[in-house]
């Protein structure tokens, strides 16, 4: 007989197709009845897979009293202090499936704020739609000389910074603090960067201190030539700020990657055309899906071999 294990939220399916072939997974999105579901197998599950980004709740582990690993597509940043304490508390083990993404992140970045400056997805509308028969499209803007403000110089941030000096564009940054190693220019006041930036771009992680960092005010300092880039996390622009300021004309465009009720997008952006949308793709390649697939299954297979977990969660 086949190992259970639960399944929270679906994954790369090739993975799923694996996990299916090795054990019996019981999938949670299917279920008319999730907490059903849940009571049902109670009694068989020691195992839960879910994603970095979906994570697990503390529901989850209180229904599941032999739960003993929670294995993570991804890596399960941002979860709520009081989902890591329940599982810390049980000594349930947390693995994830480390992964390079920085350069895979900052290459779709770049091309958000390509496609968003230079109106590559507005013209692909345009042409489909038959426009182009009644006239010529607004014209884009160079990246060449222009600035390229960002926030949060992580190690994403940098990675993007590089890609955008390529295209001939000033690079500054704001965030909590400068840093000694790079030559870019330090603005730690954000509204104040956002004056001279011609695209403001988003990397910064999702903190109490970041949420609703773009609002308004920042927006407006942006300005009706300027462009707005969101890849760090819905929150932490004001959405219906952004909403006013596209529908209003008073920034020239946006390019998201991420929003604030994944994936529900608000139909005020839908039916925009000065936005550029993706479906949170900033690691979604082929071979990031496949790399981090191998080491869940890596770590399902240690498990269930007795052996420790390849990919702990520190």
């Amino acid at each position: 007989m086949k190992p259970e294990i639960l399944a929270l939220v679906p994954i790369y399916a090739p993975t799923l197709a694996e996990l299916e072939r090795r054990y019996t997974v019981h999938k949670l999105w299917t279920a008319k009845d999730p907490d059903a579901l849940m009571r049902q197998v109670a009694g068989s599950i020691t195992v839960v897979v879910t994603t970095g980004l979906a994570a697990y709740r503390r529901r989850h582990i209180e229904a599941l009293p032999g739960l003993k690993l929670i294995a993570c597509f991804g890596n399960p940043h941002g979860m709520p202090a009081e989902d890591r304490a329940a599982a810390a508390g049980r000594g349930i083990a947390v693995t994830n499936s480390p992964d390079e993404i920085r350069a895979t992140v900052a290459d779709l970045a770049m091309g958000l704020v390509l496609a968003t400056m230079r109106r590559i997805t507005e013209g692909d509308r345009f042409v489909r739609s038959g426009k182009w028969l009644n006239g010529p499209a607004t014209p884009g803007r160079d990246l060449g000389g222009k600035t390229l403000g960002v926030i949060g110089l992580g190690g994403i941030g940098r990675e993007i910074a590089r890609r955008a000096e390529v295209f001939g564009m000033k690079v500054c940054y704001h965030g909590p603090r400068a840093k000694p190693d790079v030559a870019y220019s330090y603005h730690a006041n954000l509204e104040e960067m956002a004056r001279v930036s011609d695209c403001l771009l988003a990397m910064c992680p999702l903190t109490p201190q970041t949420r609703g960092i773009v609002d308004a005010r920042v927006l407006a300092a942006v300005g009706p030539e300027g462009f707005f880039i969101n890849m760090a996390r819905g929150p932490v622009v004001d959405q219906q700020a952004l909403i006013a300021a596209l529908r209003e004309k008073t920034i020239a465009g946006a390019g998201l990657d991420v929003y604030w009720d994944e994936p529900r997008v608000p139909t005020e952006l839908l039916e925009l055309e000065n936005v550029a949308l993706t479906p949170h793709h900033g690691s979604n390649t082929r071979e990031i899906r496949e790399e981090r697939g191998r080491k869940v299954l890596a770590n399902l297979e240690a498990y269930f071999a007795g052996k420790p977990v390849l990919y702990p969660v520190e």
